[in-house]
């Protein structure tokens, strides 16, 4: 309950049931391992914000490049997918860095293991991608490259309904 307190869950409900489409991305966020749960509402919107909160990086996302261009530039040990075309089928989006440590501030998350977010451009035009992770009481933004891939690396998403 501390991640949403004052939201009605009717109204909640309402708005999912009103659309299926956010309701499909949520259980795609539920079925690969995110745990997706509220954590705002944007009164200018009107839209409700979920967030994966599982306490470690999604199963069902990991070990991915972090986009498609990072996944066709490896020679070898290309792994299956990458994190952009994941969350884009899923009709989620990566979790910004703000919006991660926003997350960081409901719980302990990535203690064990780290998540892309979302890479801004620039970083991305020379070759690298940002990851996070939580360790030693503080929140850490790190880089890889676009192409590398970890078996404890995912990724988190939102979705606004």
């Amino acid at each position: 309950m501390n991640r949403h307190k004052g939201l009605e869950w009717a109204k909640i409900q309402a708005k999912l049931e009103a659309n299926t489409g956010k309701l499909w991305s949520l259980n795609e966020m539920e079925r690969t391992g995110g745990e997706p749960d509220v954590v705002g509402h944007d009164k200018k919107t009107g839209e409700y914000i979920f967030y994966d909160c599982s306490a470690e990086s999604p199963k069902g996302r990991r070990s991915a490049c972090y986009d498609r261009a990072g996944l066709e530039s490896r020679k070898e040990h290309k792994p299956e997918n990458n994190a952009i075309d994941m969350a884009a089928a899923m009709g989620i989006e990566l979790l910004t860095e703000e919006q991660y440590r926003e997350l960081q501030k409901l719980g302990n998350f990535d203690t064990k293991t780290s998540s892309w977010v979302k890479t801004p451009s620039e970083i991305r035009k020379l070759g690298g991608a940002l990851c996070a992770e939580f360790r030693y009481g503080n929140v850490f933004v790190g880089h890889n490259s676009a192409p590398s891939y970890y078996a404890a690396r995912g990724f988190r998403g939102s979705l606004r309904v």
